[in-house]
This record gives structure tokens, C-alpha cells and sequence, in this order.
């Protein structure tokens, strides 16, 4: 670790300039044994490839990466040059550290030198310096204030271990803008210290911005290493700024008082205790805001105005929402609030001005702000009132128009259209009294219990019965819950509390940068109106008697449960993916569902007839007789061939010419394998082992692992089994893995970028596979590789690890899901014993189209011929070097990708169990020679639909 020194400084150094300067720090570094004599090239390579002057007088000259080999010790010394010497365009150099390191030690001392960088007129003052003293004070700068106030308080926190406790306070120093990301990740390689009392200590001083310390409490008992764990201190270290603080720990725990802080119930004991900041009670006042716009940018300005007249901090928030307060004084963050008519403002101000700010706030915003405002009338809820959200600017879609949407659930469905919008609401924003919207409350929520738990027990599928399951926990969330009491206390009525928590609870799971989590938001939504439902009176619309196809802005997972399927001939919503729960939820249901079908769909008129394509994701709007009867004739032949398909789903396939393609089955757990076998399966094409670690409060163990594993192997009696290995990451994160939120967890650290980091979580994998093996034909197939470097980490701990365990029947290989493997492949193909094609993910990193997305996702289509392109290379440079492809996507079950597939060259298909005799049917029905025509011609494409278009035609 590079640090600054007395015994390093040499004053009043004479230079003509740069070149000699250079040679005397070389000439130093040599003498004091840092250095060989040849490491003066170093230095002036380094400043042919870029200055080293950082500002302020100072300059940090280095050797290159290629020097570093004469480099002897770790090590700098400086140089003070009074008179100044000339690094190149003007600018003057008083002060060179010369740095001899053998990797980027020398910055962490950039972090050092960052505050004496900030401090103003430094240059003239290292010129100025007379004695070594004078100069390291100068560089040292004034010392930073540790960081300790509320927010980096944390107490009763729901974890289940000391890793997510760690991560949880490492969350706290980031939120802060202590910390850069990964320190969490550095924490948790850090040795822990225990203090005693149930408290203990991590500290790390490596990506730090400035000093902070975070404190964190679980919410029940924990151990570690054998000893209790009832609190965590995390300390981002810089310099000395927590020693005071540590001094003050030591005497308190000297005086036998840690337990207050482990048992503490609010931040201010623990701020108190260690000498925090300690926040004052700040006096506050609430008012209704009644501007017909809400409070946009005018009144807003206004508002900013009057508070910057109070000299002292003012602070404000909505409180129907669960967003915390803002700054009065800042325009940007008033609009940030998105404050409506009829919404609560509530102002806290610093108990030094609040007894004149917080009046003349609630004067000027009862005043309009500047603004003529309409007082708001105190009435009792009104009828609700139905209409749909639909802009102006869209248009019904005229008879015969043909709409591209996302095929949820497979089938050809025709009927009348029901269309049903989402009510609209209406009730008061204040309430009668706490005591009577809280009883309305409870009512309400008791109504909806009871409905629930009757959906539960009606329900056939566990599909189905999990998310009503999932909507129960929703409805006893306990923040969820502490945030509506906290309304209904502050005045609001039971409606509004709710609407307005529930809501921005909402926006906050569609704001992630996760499809499936953001989906989440409708089952949030879908709770939600059940609720106001009971609250408001509002009665649910009632199901037309004759089959009909249900239009819908974003259809509820309850609202689907609630059909029935003999009268309902298919779904068509405007919103809304593929993985979406009223998706799931309908395809358990058999209920034909075509979904993100924009908004155009929710003008059409009442009764008009809809055709429903789920097999070419297409609607058509009132189709002429002849479009109908080829829809029935094309279904009624489908169901034919399906029953054929089904009576030869042990038969092999194989193409006329002779061609023999494997097909497999996708399975998330192990007692689905039996179902697999019985519906025609050659093998396990994909089994998802994160469903495994999913089902478990904690990672499974190896011995709870072998056993899942080898129950797999087991009932496959022989046939193959390809296993992924843990695929998880910040876009389908663990409850007992914590990751920091990422921008974009799709390009983060997900699959075999996160295993790698926890070794331990792999290597327990891959024993137990290996293990349950018993030297059955098994398949290992690492998520995500990205590079070759990540191939052959993953491919050398399943080497050493089989060394240990061996198994004579395996092959190690990775999945296609990222462009850059495909590019890689005649690289990779080398190396790997297989390749399994993702086209999921494959397309959605191809396209740059989020394959989750409401509005996109039709276009996410993996027959997109630069798709296809890179199946094409992989393909041809696996079987140059004599190995095997399979495609494990969904694309592997569509019935127009399969001709393609097998023209292409892909030796394994792995889909769906339901799927699998249609697939071997269908490859029954080619042959190798037009197969591969048609593969070409599909590869010269211009688009999806063109190719889609050449299968039709074959």
C-alpha cells in the first residue's frame, strides 16, 4: 500500500526540466533500492503515452505496465522543485512523486491526494513550503468528517444471514456516495472482527470516495462463527476521520453498554451512543393541494422561491405517497413529487424557523401559488365511473386489419369482442376520522382475504394458486401497511391511503430494470382494485353468457382465474409480456392469449368478431368469412396432427431423407422428468437448477443438491441429461443473495459472471452433479459465457473437481445466449464438448429489444435473420471440430423455426414437454435437402416476417 512519508521527501530540488526531473526521481528510486536502472524508461514512456500532471503543482510520474518487472519494492519519493519545472503545455510542476509499483497501487494514492487536489491556491503553497512537515501537511489536506447520520442507519432488517446483513450496510455507504460499486463484493472477503455483545466490525478502505460508517441490526437472532450477531458496523475507511469514532465505540463497550446499541429500536439511541448526527425533531404541517394541475413547474417555482427566503432547511412530501421528502428550495425535486389536486403536502421545517416558515407556506399553497384554484369540495365518495385510458390520437382498428401482438398462450380462437376497462375511482382524500377509515380498511382487506383464499381452493392448476398465494403476502405486506396507517393518521380517507401507496409501490417495481420484477407491478395493481373495489363500491362487470373474446388494457391474474373457460374463446390485451402472471395464468387455463396488442384495441367496438392467431401472434379485426373458415380448417387440422403426433411421440426424429434430430425436454425441477419421458422425451435437454436454489431459504447444500440430481438421472432410465448451472443475477436475483441494483442487470452480473464470484456456490454444484452422476451420461452447460477466459474458469473447476469425482460419461460445455459466444465459436468450439442455443436471451441481446417488453416484444423475434446468422456460426464451427448443437429456447417449439432449425444443421431440440411430439412431428414431415434450401434462403432474409413468410410457402 502506497502511503506518504517524511523519510520520502527531499526539498528544494533543481531541475532545467522535465527530462531532468525524470532523471533524478529515477536516479532516487535506483539509490534507495525501489528500482533497476532501467526504469527510467519507464518513466518516460509513461509520459509519451499521457502527462502525469495532475493539477495543483503536482505530477505522479510511473513506469508503464512493461516496466514493471524492474520494479525491486513498492515504493515513492518526492520531490519538492521550488522554482517550478515545465511538464508540458504550461503547466508548472512544484511538487513530483515519483511511484514505483508493481500494479495500479498508485491509485489509492490519487484517493489520498484528492482533498489536497480540491484545496484552492495549493501550487503556491507547495512552492512555499520550507521543511518536509510543512509539505506532507499540505498533502494531506484537511481531514474529511466521517459520515454517520440517520440514513446510515438501519435496524430490524428481515435477512436470513451475515452475508446479506453485510451486503444490506454496504448498500447504505453506496446510497450515501461513500462508496463505488463493488464494495460490497470487497466487504464480503474481508475478515470480520467481533467486539463482543453481538456486535461486530468490517471495515476496507478500497473504493472508498469518502469516509462513512453504516450501521445495520437483523430483525431476529443471528449467529456467525459460532457467536451471536445482533449488529454490524461497516466502516468505508479514509484516513483517520474514524478514529474519534472508534474511541467512543471502545468506551462504550468498556463500560458493558453494547447491547444498546445491538437492541436499539431507533437511530437516534445509535446515533447518540456513537456521537452521530443526531437529526432534531423538526416541527411539520400538512395542507391539501388544490392547483387544477397539481404542483407543475409555476406554482412549484413559486414555492421554491418563498422557501429560499428561510434560512435554514425545509423539507416537503407527498403524503399519500411512499416517496420521502424532498428540498423545498429545489424546483427540479418539487417536480419530482408528480403532486396532484387533491393530494396532501406535508412541510418540516428546522425548529429554528419553522414557527415562521411553515405558515406562510401553508398560506401561499392555500392561495394557489400564484395560481386561481377551485376549492376542493368535501363530499362523500361518488358513483364510480368506467372509461378507458386511451389517448385521443389512437383510432379503432377498421374491419379486416391485421395486428401483430405477443403470443401468450398457444391456439386459434374466434369471437365476439367484450371489451372491459379499468375503472376510474373517484372517493374523497380525507376521511371521516383515523378510528372509521381504519375500520373500513380492515373490512375491506378481510373481504378481499376471504375471496382470495376461495380463489385458492377453486383453483385446478398450482400455477395458478401460487400467484394468489403471492397477491395474499401483498396484501399483508407489513410496509405496505405501516405506510397506509401513516396516511390514515395524517387525515387521508381509506381509499386514498391505499390507491396512493399502492400505486407508487407499483411504479416503483415498472421503474427496475428487470421485465419479470416489473411485471410484478400488475399483481401489485391487480390487489390493489380489489381492494378499492370493496372500498369504493365498485361492483366487478359481469361475464357475458355467450363465448367471447375478452379486450383488456392489462388483464389481472384474478381477472383470469375468474373466466371461464368454456365461454371464454380467447384473451387480447393491450399491455403487457409473455411472462406476465395473466399469462401464466392463461396458459395453465388452455385459454387462447395474445398480449401487448397496443392500445388501439381497447376502442374497438363491443361485439365486433376477432380472430386470435397465437401460433403467428397475429389478431385480425373482423375477418371476412373466408380468413374464418381457413382459421377453423387450419385449427381443426392442428388438433389432428397434434393427436397423431401424440399416439407417435416414442418414434424418433427423423426426416424422409434419413436425417436424425434429438429431441429433449426443458424441466425446471426434478419431478417433472417422468412427465417429460412419458411425452416423448429422448433426454433433458435443459434442466433450469435455479428453481432448485429458488424453492430453499437458503442455498440448497450439496447432499439436498445430489439428492434433486440424481432423482433426475433416475427417472430418465439411462437417456442423457444436460444441467445449466446456477443462472441467476441481477435481473432474477436470490432473496438470500443480494446483489446491488444494477442500471441494467441484463448487462450486469448475472449467470456465470455471478457464480464465478461465490466459488463456493459452484463448486458445491458441480460436486453434487458430479456425485449424482454415477457415471450416467450427464452434460454441464455454463449461462451467459461471454468470453473464452469465462469458459475456461468454469471448464477448470469441473476438471479438478472431476479429478476428485470422476464420471466417465461427461461432457462440458456452455450456452449461446450472448452475440459474442457466437462470434467466438470457432475459438470456443476447440474447447467445449457442446453448444446449447439460448434464442431467448440470444435474441433479445441480437435486437437490442427487451424480450419482457410491453410494446416491443412482438419484434423480438428469434427467426430475425441476424438471429439465425449467429445460430448459422455456431453450427458450422461446432461441427468443423466434430461436436454437437442443440437449441434449448422457445424458438426450438415453434413449428415454422423447426424446418430452419434442422436446415441450419442443429443436431438436438429442447422444448416444453407439451411440445415435444408436435416438434418430432414435424421434423418427420421434411426432409434434410429442402430443410437446408430453405435455411439459406432464410439466412438472405430481410426480416422475421419474411421468414416466416418462406416456411409458410414450403
Amino acid at each position: 500500500m502506497l502511503e506518504l512519508a517524511l523519510e520520502q521527501i527531499s526539498m528544494a530540488q533543481v531541475a532545467a526540466d522535465k527530462s531532468a526531473a525524470l532523471q533524478l526521481l529515477a536516479d532516487h528510486l535506483v539509490a534507495d533500492g525501489l528500482v533497476a536502472p532501467g526504469y527510467l524508461q519507464g518513466l518516460q514512456d509513461r509520459e509519451q503515452q499521457g502527462s502525469t500532471f495532475l493539477g495543483q503543482g503536482i505530477a505522479i510520474p510511473h513506469g508503464t505496465p512493461q516496466t514493471r518487472d524492474q520494479v525491486h519494492t513498492t515504493g515513492v519519493r518526492l520531490m519538492q522543485f521550488p522554482e517550478g519545472v515545465d511538464w508540458g503545455d504550461g503547466q508548472i510542476v512544484y511538487l513530483a512523486i515519483g511511484i514505483a509499483a508493481t500494479s495500479d497501487e498508485h491509485l489509492r494514492l490519487l484517493q489520498l491526494l484528492t482533498r489536497a487536489l480540491g484545496e484552492d491556491d495549493l501550487g503556491p503553497s507547495l512552492c512555499a513550503a520550507r521543511t518536509p512537515e510543512d509539505l506532507l501537511k499540505l498533502l494531506q489536506g484537511a481531514p474529511q468528517e466521517l459520515a454517520l447520520d440517520a440514513q446510515m442507519i438501519s435496524l430490524g432488517l428481515s435477512v436470513e444471514d451475515f452475508e446479506e446483513l453485510v451486503w444490506r450496510g454496504a448498500r447504505l455507504l453506496r446510497k450515501a456516495d461513500c462508496v463505488n460499486n463493488g464494495f460490497a463484493a470487497i466487504l464480503q472477503q474481508v475478515e470480520a472482527l467481533p467486539l463482543g455483545d453481538g456486535l461486530w466490525w468490517l471495515h476496507s478502505e478500497q473504493t472508498v470516495k469518502r469516509p462513512g460508517l453504516a450501521f445495520v441490526t437483523p430483525d431476529k437472532p443471528l449467529r456467525y462463527l459460532g457467536q451471536p450477531l445482533t449488529g454490524l458496523f461497516c466502516l468505508a475507511s479514509l484516513g483517520e476521520a474514524h478514529q474519534a469514532l472508534l474511541e467512543r465505540l471502545c468506551a462504550l463497550l468498556i463500560e458493558g453498554r453494547g447491547q444498546e446499541l445491538g437492541q436499539a429500536t431507533n437511530s437516534r439511541t445509535v446515533l447518540q451512543a456513537l456521537g452521530g448526527q443526531v437529526p432534531p425533531e423538526w416541527p411539520a404541517a400538512q395542507i391539501v393541494l388544490a392547483n387544477a394541475h397539481g404542483l407543475h413547474a409555476r406554482p412549484a417555482k413559486a414555492l421554491a422561491q418563498l422557501a429560499k427566503g428561510f434560512d435554514g432547511e425545509i423539507r416537503v412530501r407527498v403524503l399519500e405517497s411512499a416517496e420521502t421528502a424532498v428540498s423545498a428550495k429545489s424546483l427540479s425535486k418539487l417536480l419530482s413529487l408528480g403532486a396532484r389536486r387533491g393530494q396532501t403536502l406535508e412541510f418540516v421545517a428546522e425548529p429554528s424557523i419553522a414557527s415562521d416558515a411553515l405558515p406562510a407556506l401553508l398560506a401561499a399553497v392555500e392561495q394557489g401559488l400564484g395560481e386561481q384554484v377551485e376549492p376542493l369540495a368535501a363530499v362523500p365518495a361518488a358513483a364510480p365511473v368506467l372509461q378507458a385510458a386511451t389517448p385521443l390520437s389512437v383510432a379503432a382498428p377498421s374491419a379486416g386489419a391485421v395486428i401483430a401482438a405477443v403470443a401468450a398462450s398457444p391456439g386459434i380462437a374466434l369471437g365476439p369482442a367484450h371489451v372491459q376497462v379499468t375503472p376510474t375511482f373517484d372517493y374523497p382524500q380525507q376521511g371521516q376520522s383515523p378510528a372509521a377509515e381504519r375500520e373500513r380498511l380492515h373490512n375491506a382487506l378481510a373481504q378481499v382475504r376471504d375471496e382470495l383464499g376461495q380463489l385458492i381452493q377453486r383453483s385446478q392448476a398450482k400455477a395458478i394458486s401460487e400467484i394468489f398465494v403471492t397477491h395474499q403476502e401483498m396484501l399483508d405486506d407489513p410496509e405496505l401497511s405501516a405506510e397506509v396507517l401513516r396516511c390514515l393518521d395524517s387525515g387521508a380517507s381509506a381509499a386514498a391511503a391505499w390507491d396512493g401507496v399502492i400505486e407508487s409501490a407499483a411504479s416503483r417495481q415498472e421503474a427496475l430494470n428487470d421485465a419479470l420484477l416489473a411485471e410484478r407491478a400488475a399483481d401489485l395493481r391487480d390487489v390493489g382494485r380489489r381492494v378499492l373495489g370493496h372500498l369504493c363500491g365498485v361492483r366487478q362487470v359481469a361475464e357475458p353468457q355467450q363465448p367471447y373474446v375478452l379486450v383488456i388494457d392489462e388483464v389481472g391474474p384474478s381477472d383470469v382465474a375468474r373466466l371461464d373457460p368454456q365461454r371464454v374463446a380467447g384473451i387480447l390485451t393491450a399491455r403487457g409480456g409473455a411472462t406476465a402472471h395473466s399469462a401464466i395464468v392463461a396458459r395453465a387455463l388452455g385459454i387462447t392469449a395474445l398480449v401487448g396488442a397496443g392500445e388501439q384495441v381497447l376502442l374497438i367496438e363491443p361485439g365486433t368478431p376477432l380472430l386470435l392467431d397465437a401460433q403467428r401472434g397475429r389478431l385480425t379485426v373482423a375477418p371476412d368469412q373466408a380468413v374464418v373458415q381457413r382459421a377453423l380448417d387450419e385449427r381443426d387440422a392442428r388438433e389432428q396432427r397434434l393427436k397423431a403426433a401424440f399416439a407417435a411421440r416414442f418414434e424418433p426424429a427423423q426426416t424422409r431423407d434419413g436425417h436424425r434430430v434429438e429431441v429433449c425436454a426443458n424441466i425446471g425441477d426434478s419431478s417433472g422428468t417422468p412427465a417429460a419421458v412419458e411425452q416423448g422425451a429422448e433426454g433433458i435437454g435443459l434442466l433450469r437448477t435455479e428453481l432448485l436454489f429458488m424453492a430453499h431459504d437458503q442455498a440448497p447444500d450439496e447432499a439436498t443438491q445430489e439428492l434433486e440430481y440424481r432423482r433426475v438421472l433416475d427417472d430418465l432410465g439411462g437417456r442423457a441429461l444436460v444441467v445449466r448451472t446456477l443462472d441467476v443475477g441481477g435481473d432474477k436475483p436470490l432473496p438470500y443473495w443480494p446483489i446491488d441494483k444494477e442500471e441494467n442487470p441484463f448487462l450486469g452480473v448475472r449467470g456465470i459472471r455471478l457464480t464465478l464470484q461465490r466459488p463456493q456456490i459452484m463448486e458445491a454444484q458441480l460436486r453434487a452433479l458430479l456425485r449424482a452422476a454415477d457415471n450416467r451420461a450427464l452434460r454441464i452447460m455454463f449461462p451467459m459465457v461471454g468470453s473464452v477466459e469465462e469458459w475456461r474458469q468454469g471448464r477448470d473447476m469441473v476438471e479438478r473437481l472431476r479429478r476428485e469425482i470422476p464420471v466417465s460419461d461427461l461432457q462440458v460445455g456452455i450456452m449461446v445466449e450472448v452475440p459474442s459466444a457466437a462470434l467466438l465459436a470457432p475459438v470456443l468450439a476447440q474447447e467445449v464438448d457442446f453448444f446449447s442455443v439460448g434464442t431467448n436471451d440470444l435474441t433479445q441481446y441480437a435486437l437490442a429489444i427487451d424480450r419482457g417488453h410491453p410494446t416491443l416484444s412482438a419484434q423480438a423475434d428469434g427467426l430475425h435473420p441476424a438471429v439465425l446468422q449467429l445460430i448459422d456460426m455456431t453450427v458450422k464451427a461446432a461441427h468443423a471440430q466434430g461436436k454437437w448443437v442443440g437449441v434449448c429456447g422457445e424458438l426450438a417449439a415453434d413449428p415454422l423455426a423447426v424446418p430452419v432449425l434442422v436446415g441450419l444443421g442443429v443436431d438436438e431440440l429442447s422444448v416444453a414437454a407439451r411440445s415435444i411430439a408436435e416438434v418430432k412431428a414435424c421434423v418427420r414431415e421434411l426432409s434434410l435437402s429442402s430443410a437446408q434450401a430453405l435455411a439459406r434462403e432464410a439466412l438472405k432474409a430481410s426480416s422475421a416476417t419474411h421468414v416466416r413468410t418462406l416456411v409458410e410457402a414450403l
